[in-house]
């Protein structure tokens, strides 16, 4: 009996979920999205000069912009509680004035907002609004069907192995 058939978890959301915690580490996996996408930033900050872009509009118009950006948006979806800006930039591997970068962007494009921290006062956390959940929502359905149209050629056991595998991979690789 495999992992997934024990938790009874979905082999692509396992995989998605391993490939999302090794994009956020130092040295992990990242490089161009598979069918001819890019990450570039190409006609302006934060998008591709493409008419009605949504905000941080990659190529086509697609949402992301970056694979720092797509990865912030995800670790904020993800999260269970508001996140700091440091929490942010170690969850998807930048320096922290890197992290205040985007997440600066992400507010002055209405996706992110600050709210203070009930703990510490002097502190703020960053939120996903309503926009920027909806973003994320669309990255994540685009990055399903990326993952599903792989799997398509493997049996359900062999999902199930991948899965197993590449989670237990993303476990052991260094933080």
């Amino acid at each position: 009996m495999t992992d997934a058939d024990a938790t009874g978890a979905d082999p692509g959301e396992m995989i998605a979920a391993a490939l999302s915690r090794l994009r956020g580490r130092r040295g992990g996996p990242r490089g161009p999205m598979p069918h001819g996408r890019s990450h570039g930033m190409h006609g302006g900050p934060f998008g591709h000069g493409m008419p009605d872009a949504p905000p941080w509009a990659g190529p086509h118009g697609r949402p992301g912009g970056g694979p720092a950006r797509m990865r912030l948006l995800e670790a904020l979806a993800g999260a269970e509680r508001p996140l700091s800006v440091s929490e942010i930039g170690e969850a998807i591997g930048v320096d922290q004035p890197r992290a205040s970068r985007l997440v600066q962007q992400g507010v002055e494009h209405g996706l992110l907002q600050r709210e203070a921290d009930p703990d510490d006062a002097r502190r703020t956390r960053i939120v996903l609004t309503d926009a920027g959940r909806k973003v994320a929502r669309g990255m994540r359905g685009e990055r399903r069907q990326i993952i599903e149209d792989a799997l398509a050629g493997l049996t359900e056991p062999e999902r199930a192995e991948l899965a197993r595998l590449l989670t237990k991979f993303a476990d052991g690789w260094p933080q």
